[in-house]
C-alpha cells in the first residue's frame, strides 16, 4: 500500500464528493474519521468506497491523531486533508512524482495553500502561498497536540510540491462565523497555555527550520503573544492589509482580512480576558475558568 489519505468529517456533503474525487486515483485507501455526521456524509463516503471510521471529538489533534493510528503499518505514505479543501490536477502530478520517485530520503511534503472566501480567491495579505506539511511518511510524521492551528511535524528532509491545495468552503458567511467564534475558543487556551503553562508545550516553531509554518509559529509564540491584547490584532490586521496589500484582494478580500485577521483574533483576546478574569474574580485554577467560561477540558 502507496498511501493513505485521512479526512475528517462531520457534515460535509456539501463538500466530501469534491475533495474525494481530486485524490481517488492517488489513493490506496481513504480514510474518512467522522464524529457523528447527520446528512449524507457517510453515503458519500461509501460512494467513493472510503473507510468510515467513528471517534468521538475532541479536537483536531485527537481526532487526526486518531486516525493516523488506524492505519496500515504497510503503508508508506499519509496525507491529511479537510473535507473544504481539494488538490488541483498540477498538485495531483506533483504527488505522483514524489510518491513514484526510488530510493528518496525526503520525510514529508508541503502542499502551496490557496484559500478562497465567498467565492473569491485570496491572493494578497500574505495568506498564499502557505505552505502546509500535508503528505508524510508513515511513521515519520506525528501532529501536534494543541487545541488550535495544529502543524505535522515531520523529522528528516521535506519539499515542496508544485500546483495548490484549494481550501474553498462552500458553507454560509453565518455558518463560517459560528465556526470562528469556536475557533476562537480553543485559540484562546492556546493563547493562555503560553501564559499559564497548564499543558504541556508542543510547538513547530522554530528559527532554526527554514519552513514557513516554523518561522509563523515562532512569531507568534514569541513575539505576538507579549504584545498588549487588542492590540496586536489591530497590528496583525493592518500587517495583512496594508503591508502585504490585503485590500487587493477586493471586497470579498476585505471582508475576509478584516474578519479572519482582525475580529477572529480579537475575539480571541477578549475571551482569554474573560477567563483571566473569572480567575480573579473566583480564586480559581486555570483550568476551572476555562472550562466554565469556554466550555472547554483541557
Amino acid at each position: 500500500m502507496n498511501l493513505t489519505v485521512i479526512i475528517l468529517t462531520k457534515n460535509e456533503e456539501i463538500h466530501l464528493e469534491r475533495c474525494l474525487s481530486s485524490v481517488r486515483a492517488l489513493a490506496d485507501e481513504i480514510l474518512i474519521v467522522d464524529c457523528g455526521s447527520t446528512d449524507k456524509t457517510i453515503e458519500i463516503a461509501n460512494n467513493f468506497k472510503a473507510r468510515v471510521e467513528f471517534n468521538t471529538w475532541r479536537n483536531y489533534s485527537s481526532q487526526f491523531g486518531f486516525g493516523l493510528s488506524q492505519v496500515n503499518p504497510s503503508c508508506k505514505w499519509v496525507m491529511r486533508l479537510d473535507a473544504d479543501e481539494y488538490l488541483t490536477p498540477a498538485l495531483q502530478e506533483s504527488v505522483v512524482r514524489l510518491l513514484s520517485s526510488r530510493c528518496d530520503d525526503t520525510r514529508g511534503a508541503y502542499f502551496p495553500r490557496r484559500m478562497a472566501f465567498l467565492g473569491r480567491m485570496i491572493k494578497h495579505g500574505g495568506i498564499f502561498p502557505a505552505e502546509m506539511l500535508r503528505l508524510f511518511r508513515n511513521g515519520f510524521g506525528r501532529i501536534e497536540d494543541r487545541w488550535m492551528d495544529e502543524h505535522i511535524k515531520v523529522e528528516g528532509k521535506t519539499v515542496v510540491l508544485d500546483g495548490e491545495l484549494v481550501d474553498d468552503n462552500l458553507n454560509s458567511l453565518t455558518w463560517w462565523i459560528e465556526k470562528h467564534n469556536k475557533y476562537s475558543s480553543r485559540e484562546a487556551v492556546d493563547l493562555l497555555n503560553l501564559e499559564f503553562e497548564f499543558m504541556s508545550r508542543d510547538s513547530v516553531g522554530s528559527l532554526s527550520n527554514s519552513s514557513e509554518a516554523s518561522l509563523k509559529r515562532w512569531v507568534k509564540e514569541v513575539l505576538y503573544s507579549r504584545l498588549p491584547m487588542g492590540t496586536r490584532a489591530l497590528l496583525y490586521f493592518i500587517y495583512r492589509y496594508f503591508v502585504r496589500l490585503g485590500f487587493l484582494d477586493g471586497r470579498e478580500g476585505s471582508m475576509f482580512h478584516f474578519l479572519q485577521g482582525f475580529w477572529y483574533r480579537y475575539l480571541a483576546d477578549c475571551k482569554v480576558y474573560e477567563v483571566k478574569q473569572y480567575v480573579l474574580r473566583h480564586n480559581c485554577d486555570v483550568k476551572v475558568a476555562i472550562r466554565e467560561v469556554l466550555g472547554i477540558e483541557v
